[in-house]
């Protein structure tokens, strides 16, 4: 797929292919669901005591293969010790190039068939599980495996259109207490020193939100009752601060299944220990940083505090943000990497529906600046395409065009298509697509098929293009009270044709004004009662942009 900028210059790309051998742009290579597909995952590990490695580990994997003739199943899987390989419960040749772990079919298999293959291995994978202490020292096992580092310690298709059921059967040591997606199926003891734990996911997830997390945590519960099961898992030095630092946890789920759905999973908990993010999004088991409930270091500072819940700011943000994600990337995943924003941009711009319902308006004001402001700096960096098909490190996609400007396209369109069309296509398009995948185009349909409007051109500017715009706003006013107003685009790409509200300030009052562009410049003429007193550009914040008045 190409990178699409704007139309013509996707019609004069698309000439150039035609008549030169060698691609313009490199597109990215993904995993593709195309010969067979994951539909269960059961996966039994047992750690050793100090949750140093893995002593030993069964994976089962049913699929069902999408081709005939298929004699091949390419697992990714890391750099492990393979112990044994079976089909069918009969034992199977495999080899093992960098990455991967070819399975050899004992017959071809045809289209829609489904094949039983165990693995069985040992070792402490390079990545994807986190074996190290917590923040008191003591051993933790922890899953961490965004975008794609499961394959380290799960063999599996290692992308997100490759959505699976899971079950977790972990052995650890009996201090310990262990979590993992889906439903406590329960524990039993196997000796005076070990436990074994079962969790079972019953919903398809993406194989990055597949997670264990043993240590020995301090678990507790929201003083009220939440809409689902809800338990924090937290190091010991944090169990006075789990119950008051989540807060914000129980009215998020109630918001968000309100406001989208309801809750997709059988329970969620919310686990401090290793990632090397901020929050990993994990179904049903969300992980947060070490460091999440620390004070930052030297003499106290002023710090912005959430009205609601008498937390950090930042605290409440990565815990609507994270919780956000259950509905967005979790249940409704972006079919390829380039759709990211499908589930960023989306936790993004929820966590701050969540600051405005909680914090008032103000804050989120404040949020979405905040956010417009990490992009435009971004911007200056980088430009790309918040749908980029090129960017080969996946890392380098957690940025500002999948986030911050993410939710500011989202943002853009409920003020387009107002309240009702926008949140009508938005939860048709998570209801049609719940457990499954998505794209950009997937949204765009669903949006206007709510709004009765056409939104190929803005999803052009605003997905597949770059930049944004930045107007230079200047007026006068004319014989037979009229107001002449100029307005210049400044940046370099093509016009930004979005409607701009401005808002004049007269002796008799406040007006809003709405402009409508038919290029990088023009004027516009509005009849007032009286002479302008004061002009603002887009008052209520509803336009991803720069401006300036000029002419004063």
């Amino acid at each position: 797929m190409q990178s699409r900028i704007d139309y013509v210059r996707s019609i004069l790309i698309s000439s150039l292919l035609l008549l030169c051998a060698t691609p313009l742009f490199a597109t990215r290579h993904e995993r593709v669901v195309d010969a067979w597909q994951p539909l269960n995952y059961d996966v039994a590990i047992t750690l050793n005591d100090e949750l140093t490695t893995i002593t030993k580990a069964r994976t089962k994997i049913t699929i069902q293969i999408l081709k005939d003739n298929l004699t091949v199943v390419d697992l990714d899987f890391g750099e492990m010790d393979v112990d044994a390989v079976s089909v069918n419960g009969s034992a199977a040749k495999f080899d093992r190039p960098p990455g991967f772990l070819n399975v050899q079919l004992p017959k071809a298999g045809n289209k829609g068939s489904r094949v039983l293959i165990e693995v069985e291995y040992h070792g402490k994978p390079k990545d994807g599980l986190i074996l190290t202490a917590d923040k008191d020292g003591k051993p933790s096992a922890t899953g961490d495996n965004w975008p794609d580092r499961v394959h380290h310690w799960i063999p599996c298709l290692d992308h997100p259109s490759a959505k699976a059921t899971v079950t977790f059967t972990i052995t650890a040591p009996a201090k310990d207490l262990v979590v993992a997606n889906g439903r406590f199926d329960g524990v039993h003891d196997d000796s005076q020193t070990r436990r074994t734990w079962t969790y079972t996911e019953g919903v398809s997830i993406p194989a990055y939100c597949m997670v264990i997390a043993v240590g020995e945590y301090a678990k507790s519960e929201p003083t009220t009752p939440p809409i689902t099961p809800l338990s924090y898992y937290v190091p010991q030095s944090d169990a006075k601060l789990a119950v008051q630092g989540f807060t914000p946890a129980a009215p998020s789920l109630k918001f968000y299944s309100e406001t989208i759905a309801p809750y997709p999973y059988e329970k969620l908990a919310l686990i401090v220990g290793a990632t090397r993010f901020g929050g990993m999004e994990n179904s049903s088991a969300i992980v947060f940083a070490s460091a999440l409930f620390n004070r930052p270091p030297g003499p106290p500072r002023i710090m912005r505090m959430s009205r609601a819940f008498n937390i950090p700011v930042s605290l409440e943000e990565v815990v609507a943000h994270e919780i956000a994600h259950q509905w967005f990337g979790d249940s409704v995943t972006e079919s390829s990497w380039s759709d990211l924003w499908l589930s960023e941009g989306f936790a993004t711009y929820f966590a701050g529906l969540f600051v405005e319902k909680y914090d008032g308006e103000d804050a989120f004001h404040e949020y979405m600046q905040r956010a417009a402001q990490s992009y435009f700096a971004y911007e200056k960096q980088t430009r790309t395409p918040i749908h980029d098909t090129e960017t080969e490190d996946l890392f380098k996609l957690l940025n500002a065009n999948n986030y911050q400007k993410g939710a500011w396209v989202l943002h853009m369109l409920r003020s387009q298509l107002g309240d009702d069309a926008f949140f009508h296509g938005l939860r048709d398009y998570y209801n049609t697509h719940k457990g499954a995948n998505a794209s950009s185009e997937d949204f765009r349909g669903a949006l206007e098929i709510a709004s009765g409007r056409n939104l190929n051109a803005f999803f052009r500017r605003w997905v597949y293009g770059i930049g944004h715009p930045h107007y230079e706003v200047s007026w006068n006013w004319q014989s037979g009270n009229q107001m002449r107003v100029t307005v210049r685009q400044l940046q370099g790409e093509p016009a930004f044709v979005d409607p701009l509200p401005i808002q004049v300030v007269t002796a008799k009052g406040k007006q809003l004004l709405i402009l409508k562009p038919n290029g990088k410049q023009w004027v516009q003429f509005f009849r007032l009662d009286s002479e302008p007193l004061s002009v603002e550009i887009d008052p209520e914040g509803t336009l991803l942009k720069e401006a300036d008045l000029a002419g004063f």
